[in-house]
């Protein structure tokens, strides 16, 4: 920190209480307050630097009045006290913290050049430009201090200079650094360390691009912006870097002291104020902030209950990225006065917004014909084509996370859980067991849904797409509807089946002549032995559901009660087989129960599909279904 000390005599000046005087041997002759504190001293060296205190003199010796009051003076008594030390030529020294005070009380005293030649006020504008204005951490704490001193630091140019110089040095290259900063937020690799020295010698440090983001976060907030817009407006910063001292000042001023403001009923016109003007100060380049930075801010949108402008923007600012944010960033609280956890709406209008963003309207994409297509330009062409396969599933895993985390939630209405789940793309989701578990999290949560509303949720899932694990778990589901098991055992056997058709298509005859016919045959003959045994011996003949899931946990468990002719080991290598025959009774068992209220259902019916054809007609289907 830069200092400059001025006068040379010893500092006389004591303090009795409130009262301060100078001791010598001279009586005092006039008394000077400022606020509650009473000073006495001596006329001739005030009124030899002051022109203010030469007027007011005057008019209080025509009143046979000693005493003054300037309680107005900015600083208050310890500024005029460090006019006055110099008034006497006593030892008095300047530093960041002191310097503006004592410079505008000097203004306040008129203690100019034309009243004596090298006053405090040219000495101040001396230290100020050819030290404090050039140093990075004293302008930091020179413009910390002009808040208290307004308007006269306004009046005075000083914050403007501060800035300017705050600015200048953010900007230039990080290569030219050459004095102390704070960086707390990560070790650089050559700081410190085994990797400092090589040959003996010492490596020079590398300074990081944000090197300055930390120190201006001590900014009041109005102080701040004026530096940020002054370094934007210098364009030397990127905008990486500036989104980066945003996030730095966010963490420290706002995030920090948020929650307990909200939760606990306080003020929040500060917090308000504050993320608003992030909020604006953002800069455009898309990436320059990271979409778990924007959710957290909007969290903080929804909680302060700011404008509906400012969450409009971050909405569509997250819509462009938001395939780089994470679960937890998205579980945004709802406000206090209402009953469900999580602002479900909120994310709703992201996923519209990203879904708008990069893939366009839909509807509107199949209509538009090839001229039109022909003349849309290169950026709408970008956006309709930015999500990649990689992206897509990202969201979809994402998504799939999210529904697992509010499906807790008891108060969470059906229809938007539907509306949630229904935002991914047919083709993100290379496997429905995320998608499985957020639906049997929310039946969990959930038992009093009715039959149809069952069907509706679960019609979001295709069991085709479930992996042997979420399938193994399905079927012993208690929770899941008895046809959704079923389709499950169904789509396994398919699965199963052609699994078996590979295996013996790999016994096929060789190049060299060898022929395995026989034993394709004798595998053929022997599953179906297996089949109609399984079939007679294991089937409950009321087809329940408690006796139904039994039966298919025990298969899975012990894998081997098959027929007397060792089917038993045949079926345990394939998963969850299920012959035939057992899925036409336990469908046509499922239908006497009661539980297929119509036509339509049938003709989903696993038991009423020819397994032959069943392979060549899936790629037909819609990749969800309707179940009941």
């Amino acid at each position: 920190m830069k200092y400059m000390k001025l006068g040379a005599k010893p500092d006389a000046f004591q303090t009795k209480g409130n009262i301060r005087f100078v001791a010598t041997e001279l009586a005092t002759d006039i008394v000077i307050t400022v606020g509650d504190v009473k000073f006495y001293l001596h006329k001739f060296p005030l009124l030899s630097k002051s022109s203010r205190l030469q007027t007011l003199v005057v008019s209080t010796d025509e009143e046979s009045n000693d005493e003054l009051d300037i309680s107005g003076i900015p600083g208050g008594p310890s500024a005029f006290e460090i006019c006055a030390k110099f008034c006497y030529g006593m030892t008095v020294t300047l530093n960041a913290y002191n310097v503006l005070a004592a410079r505008c009380a000097a203004e306040f005293l008129e203690m100019f050049e034309t009243i004596d030649k090298g006053n405090l006020i040219y000495k101040i504008d001396v230290f100020l430009s050819s030290s404090i204005f050039r140093t990075w951490k004293d302008s930091i704490i020179v413009l910390q201090t002009t808040k208290s001193l307004l308007p006269w630091s306004e009046n005075l140019k000083v914050i403007n200079h501060c800035v300017d110089s705050i600015a200048a040095k953010a900007s230039i290259d990080p290569s030219e650094v050459d004095w102390s900063y704070t960086y707390n937020r990560k070790k650089l690799p050559s700081d410190g360390g085994p990797d400092s020295h090589w040959n003996g010698v010492r490596k020079q440090l590398t300074v990081p691009t944000d090197w300055w983001v930390e120190d201006i976060c001590d900014l009041e907030m109005s102080l701040y912006k004026k530096v940020i817009l002054a370094i934007k407006a210098k364009g030397r910063t990127s905008g990486e870097v500036v989104g980066e001292a945003l996030r730095a000042y966010a963490y420290r001023r706002l995030f920090s002291s948020l929650d307990s403001a909200a939760n606990n009923g306080l003020d929040c016109t500060r917090h308000r104020a504050a993320l608003e003007t992030i909020i604006s100060l953002l800069p455009a380049e898309r990436g320059s902030v990271s979409c778990g930075f924007l959710l957290k801010l909007l969290r903080a949108v929804s909680l302060l209950g700011s404008e509906e402008t400012y969450r409009d923007g971050l909405v569509k600012r997250i819509g462009l990225q938001l395939d780089g944010a994470s679960m937890s960033d998205l579980l945004i609280p709802v406000s206090s006065d209402e009953n469900a956890m999580y602002n479900v709406d909120l994310v709703s209008s992201i996923l519209e917004e990203f879904m708008a963003q990069h893939h366009g309207d839909g509807a509107g994409a199949e209509l538009r014909d090839d001229d039109e297509e022909e003349a849309m330009d290169g950026e709408s062409h970008h956006l309709s084509t930015f999500v990649s396969g990689f992206s897509e599933r990202a969201l979809a895993k994402l998504i799939d996370g999210y529904l697992v985390e509010i499906a807790k939630d008891p108060n969470l209405p059906l229809q938007k859980f539907i509306k949630i789940a229904e935002v991914v793309p047919l083709t993100a989701r290379l496997a429905h067991d995320g998608l499985y578990r957020a639906i049997d999290m929310y039946l969990k949560e959930h038992p009093s849904l009715s039959k149809s509303e069952k069907k509706r949720l679960c019609g979001l899932m295709d069991c085709k797409k479930l992996t042997a694990e979420a399938s193994s778990h399905a079927v012993q589901n208690e929770r899941l509807p008895l046809r959704v098991v079923v389709q499950v055992l169904f789509f396994e056997q398919l699965r199963a089946s052609a699994a078996s058709a590979d295996a013996a298509a790999s016994l096929l005859p060789r190049e060299n002549g060898n022929s395995y016919g026989s034993s394709r045959s004798a595998a053929t003959t022997a599953t179906t032995t297996e089949d109609d045994q399984w079939v007679g011996g294991g089937l409950p003949a009321s087809c329940d559901t408690s006796s139904f899931r039994s039966m298919s946990g025990l298969a899975n468990k012990n894998g081997s009660h098959g027929g007397k002719n060792g089917g038993g080991k045949a079926a345990a290598k394939g998963p969850l087989l299920m012959p035939r025959k057992m899925l036409s009774k336990l469908w046509s068992g499922k239908a006497s129960n009661g539980e297929n209220s119509g036509g339509s259902d049938t003709s989903e019916s696993p038991g009423s599909v020819n397994l032959d054809t069943e392979t060549k007609s899936t790629h037909s289907r819609n990749t969800r279904h309707s179940v009941s």
